[in-house]
């Protein structure tokens, strides 16, 4: 005895011992469902081709960001903010840029220019505190990392979207390998 993929009633199979339905309508319901569940499938994939050909730049780069910042975190999780010294784990974390991401779209995705910072206090209702953020990343990049950072900022910097696409692969990559160390 089978169950019928279509209406669940038990059935003696009359033609093959993997025949999936009971009979002739519930076949030819089985045939149906089995051809919409393959073209949804067929037109998800096409779907995704289509979305990649029509995608920008914008739409890379905030691709980027996202997996950009979450490296950060990662990286940062264990240390303080490097705005006010809170200690980790007390506050929820965000990746804090020192020279702000919108006005310096050449630092957006440079590693020295981005810490771990509380995203209330610090980030959101602070803007970073330039001063005590200056503090915190002296102690992190040195002296010399930051007077780079200063000359980086006066550099324009444009990214293709070929090098965006291998910037997230790569990021992606350096957040599995931090998560192992784990």
């Amino acid at each position: 005895m089978r169950t019928c993929k279509v209406c669940k009633t038990k059935f003696e199979p009359q033609f093959n011992s993997v025949q999936p339905t009971c009979g002739y309508k519930c076949a030819i319901e089985y045939a149906k469902n089995l051809r919409e569940k393959k073209e949804k499938k067929e037109w998800k994939a096409r779907k995704k081709v289509l979305k990649e050909k029509v995608k920008t730049k914008s739409d890379y780069e905030k691709e980027l960001e996202k997996v950009f910042n979450e490296f950060i975190r990662e990286r940062d999780k264990h240390l303080p903010c490097v705005s006010c010294g809170a200690p980790a784990g007390t506050y929820k974390l965000t990746a804090g840029h020192f020279y702000p991401a919108g006005s310096y779209k050449n630092l957006r995705f440079t590693e020295n220019n981005v810490h771990g910072q509380c995203w209330y206090n610090c980030n959101k209702n602070r803007h970073g505190n330039l001063q005590e953020y200056r503090v915190g990343i002296v102690s992190r990049i040195k002296r010399e990392g930051l007077e780079e950072l200063d000359k980086l900022a006066r550099i324009p910097r444009h990214y293709t979207i070929g090098e965006l696409i291998l910037m997230k692969e790569d990021y992606k990559e350096r957040i599995r390998k931090l998560k192992e160390k784990l």
